[in-house]
Protein backbone atom coordinates (compact mmCIF):
# COMPACT_ATOMS: atom_id res chain seq x y z
CA UNK A 1 0.00 0.00 0.00
CA UNK A 2 1.73 3.58 -0.55
CA UNK A 3 1.06 5.86 1.94
CA UNK A 4 -1.14 9.16 1.10
CA UNK A 5 -0.13 12.47 2.15
CA UNK A 6 -2.04 11.84 5.49
CA UNK A 7 0.29 8.87 5.94
CA UNK A 8 3.44 10.48 5.20
CA UNK A 9 2.73 13.11 7.97
CA UNK A 10 1.98 10.78 10.24
CA UNK A 11 4.74 8.47 9.67
CA UNK A 12 7.10 11.88 9.88
CA UNK A 13 5.42 12.23 13.24
CA UNK A 14 6.05 8.83 14.47
CA UNK A 15 9.82 8.54 13.08
CA UNK A 16 8.63 5.81 10.50
CA UNK A 17 10.10 8.19 8.13
CA UNK A 18 12.99 10.62 9.06
CA UNK A 19 13.41 13.07 6.57
CA UNK A 20 16.37 16.06 7.46
CA UNK A 21 16.45 18.62 6.97
CA UNK A 22 12.72 18.53 7.58
CA UNK A 23 10.60 19.15 3.97
CA UNK A 24 8.20 22.31 3.79
CA UNK A 25 5.02 20.15 3.50
CA UNK A 26 3.35 23.59 1.52
CA UNK A 27 6.11 22.90 -2.04
CA UNK A 28 7.38 19.69 -0.75
CA UNK A 29 4.65 17.14 -0.31
CA UNK A 30 2.48 15.72 -3.30
CA UNK A 31 -0.45 13.81 -2.66
CA UNK A 32 1.57 10.22 -2.12
CA UNK A 33 5.08 11.52 -2.13
CA UNK A 34 7.50 14.06 -0.82
CA UNK A 35 9.54 15.73 -3.09
CA UNK A 36 13.36 16.00 -2.39
CA UNK A 37 15.85 18.63 -3.47
CA UNK A 38 19.35 18.79 -5.30
CA UNK A 39 22.08 18.93 -3.06
CA UNK A 40 25.49 20.47 -3.87
CA UNK A 41 27.69 17.85 -4.61
CA UNK A 42 28.23 16.39 -8.45
CA UNK A 43 30.54 13.30 -9.26
CA UNK A 44 31.31 13.52 -13.03
CA UNK A 45 32.83 10.87 -15.30
CA UNK A 46 36.40 11.93 -16.67
CA UNK A 47 35.33 10.26 -20.28
CA UNK A 48 37.79 11.89 -22.10
CA UNK A 49 40.98 9.87 -20.01
CA UNK A 50 39.69 6.78 -19.61
CA UNK A 51 38.61 4.78 -22.95
CA UNK A 52 36.30 2.25 -20.89
CA UNK A 53 35.14 1.45 -17.05
CA UNK A 54 36.03 -2.12 -15.82
CA UNK A 55 33.45 -2.75 -12.94
CA UNK A 56 35.42 -5.50 -11.29
CA UNK A 57 39.03 -3.33 -10.81
CA UNK A 58 38.94 -2.62 -7.05
CA UNK A 59 38.28 0.66 -6.23
CA UNK A 60 39.72 2.83 -8.79
CA UNK A 61 36.06 5.34 -9.10
CA UNK A 62 38.59 8.09 -8.54
CA UNK A 63 40.17 7.56 -11.47
CA UNK A 64 37.10 7.80 -13.46
CA UNK A 65 35.36 10.19 -11.44
CA UNK A 66 35.55 13.69 -9.75
CA UNK A 67 34.16 15.62 -7.76
CA UNK A 68 32.76 19.17 -8.44
CA UNK A 69 30.86 21.01 -5.27
CA UNK A 70 28.43 23.93 -6.52
CA UNK A 71 27.81 26.55 -4.02
CA UNK A 72 24.09 27.28 -2.28
CA UNK A 73 21.86 28.24 -5.53
CA UNK A 74 24.65 27.72 -7.87
CA UNK A 75 24.10 25.57 -11.02
CA UNK A 76 25.03 22.61 -12.55
CA UNK A 77 25.37 22.61 -16.65
CA UNK A 78 23.81 18.99 -17.93
CA UNK A 79 25.15 18.68 -21.29
CA UNK A 80 23.16 16.29 -23.76
CA UNK A 81 24.65 12.73 -23.53
CA UNK A 82 26.31 13.51 -19.66
CA UNK A 83 25.81 10.97 -16.97
CA UNK A 84 26.64 12.23 -13.30
CA UNK A 85 26.03 11.01 -10.24
CA UNK A 86 24.51 13.85 -7.42
CA UNK A 87 22.84 13.89 -4.24
CA UNK A 88 19.74 15.32 -2.45
CA UNK A 89 20.12 17.79 0.44
CA UNK A 90 17.72 15.88 2.47
CA UNK A 91 18.60 12.44 4.45
CA UNK A 92 16.28 9.89 4.26
CA UNK A 93 15.83 7.29 7.03
CA UNK A 94 12.86 4.44 6.88
CA UNK A 95 11.59 2.44 9.12
CA UNK A 96 11.84 -2.06 8.65
CA UNK A 97 8.27 -2.20 7.59
CA UNK A 98 8.35 0.08 4.98
CA UNK A 99 9.91 0.74 1.60
CA UNK A 100 10.90 3.98 -0.53
CA UNK A 101 10.51 4.26 -4.63
CA UNK A 102 12.63 7.31 -5.75
CA UNK A 103 10.90 8.65 -9.28
CA UNK A 104 11.66 11.91 -11.00
CA UNK A 105 10.12 14.62 -11.73
CA UNK A 106 7.53 14.92 -14.95
CA UNK A 107 8.59 18.85 -15.35
CA UNK A 108 12.52 17.72 -15.51
CA UNK A 109 11.53 14.53 -17.76
CA UNK A 110 9.92 17.20 -20.61
CA UNK A 111 12.90 19.02 -20.13
CA UNK A 112 14.91 15.36 -21.05
CA UNK A 113 16.57 14.67 -17.40
CA UNK A 114 16.27 11.53 -15.98
CA UNK A 115 16.78 11.19 -12.18
CA UNK A 116 17.92 7.86 -12.06
CA UNK A 117 19.06 4.88 -14.38
CA UNK A 118 17.62 1.76 -12.30
CA UNK A 119 18.18 2.88 -8.52
CA UNK A 120 14.46 3.37 -7.64
CA UNK A 121 13.80 1.36 -4.96
CA UNK A 122 15.32 2.14 -0.99
CA UNK A 123 15.28 -0.72 0.96
CA UNK A 124 13.19 -0.79 4.50
CA UNK A 125 15.72 0.07 7.19
CA UNK A 126 17.46 2.64 4.43
CA UNK A 127 19.53 5.56 6.22
CA UNK A 128 21.98 7.91 4.10
CA UNK A 129 21.33 11.21 1.36
CA UNK A 130 19.48 9.69 -1.95
CA UNK A 131 22.15 9.17 -4.58
CA UNK A 132 20.36 10.56 -7.91
CA UNK A 133 21.72 8.77 -11.75
CA UNK A 134 21.18 11.70 -13.46
CA UNK A 135 21.08 11.65 -17.18
CA UNK A 136 20.06 14.31 -19.87
CA UNK A 137 18.36 12.34 -22.73
CA UNK A 138 17.61 15.51 -24.63
CA UNK A 139 19.08 17.68 -26.83
CA UNK A 140 20.14 20.68 -25.23
CA UNK A 141 21.79 21.75 -21.98
CA UNK A 142 19.95 21.93 -18.97
CA UNK A 143 20.78 23.66 -16.09
CA UNK A 144 20.11 22.53 -12.42
CA UNK A 145 19.98 24.53 -9.40
CA UNK A 146 20.94 23.49 -6.22
CA UNK A 147 18.31 23.27 -3.95
CA UNK A 148 15.55 22.93 -6.59
CA UNK A 149 13.15 20.13 -6.33
CA UNK A 150 14.83 17.09 -8.17
CA UNK A 151 13.05 14.14 -7.04
CA UNK A 152 9.60 12.88 -5.58
CA UNK A 153 10.24 9.60 -2.89
CA UNK A 154 6.91 7.82 -1.89
CA UNK A 155 7.10 4.91 0.55
CA UNK A 156 5.04 1.52 0.92
CA UNK A 157 4.04 -0.46 3.72
CA UNK A 158 5.36 -3.89 3.89
CA UNK A 159 3.31 -7.32 4.94
CA UNK A 160 5.42 -7.31 7.80
CA UNK A 161 9.11 -5.34 9.23
CA UNK A 162 11.90 -6.74 7.23
CA UNK A 163 13.85 -9.45 8.74
CA UNK A 164 17.13 -7.60 8.10
CA UNK A 165 16.99 -4.32 7.21
CA UNK A 166 19.60 -2.14 4.94
CA UNK A 167 21.14 -0.50 7.46
CA UNK A 168 22.20 -3.52 9.57
CA UNK A 169 22.82 -5.85 6.51
CA UNK A 170 26.71 -6.72 7.15
CA UNK A 171 27.49 -6.10 3.49
CA UNK A 172 25.33 -3.19 2.51
CA UNK A 173 27.57 -1.07 0.07
CA UNK A 174 25.71 2.26 0.22
CA UNK A 175 24.51 2.59 3.89
CA UNK A 176 24.96 6.07 5.45
CA UNK A 177 25.95 7.88 2.45
CA UNK A 178 26.55 11.60 2.32
CA UNK A 179 27.97 12.01 -1.10
CA UNK A 180 27.47 10.76 -4.50
CA UNK A 181 29.26 7.11 -3.60
CA UNK A 182 30.41 5.51 -7.14
CA UNK A 183 29.68 2.38 -8.11
CA UNK A 184 30.92 -0.11 -5.57
CA UNK A 185 29.99 -3.74 -7.74
CA UNK A 186 33.67 -4.96 -7.53
CA UNK A 187 32.76 -5.35 -3.30
CA UNK A 188 29.70 -7.87 -4.60
CA UNK A 189 30.25 -10.99 -3.48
Amino acid sequence: MVLSDRDIKKAIDSKRIEIRPLPDFKTQLGSCSVDLRLGDTFRVFEHSRNSYIDPAKKDYSNEITRVIKVKKGGQFIMQPGDFVLAVTLENVKIAPDLMGRLEGRSSLGRLGIVVHSTASIFDPGWDGKPVLELGNLGRMAVALTVGMRICAMTFEELSSPAQTPYAKKKFAKYKFQSAPTESKIHEER
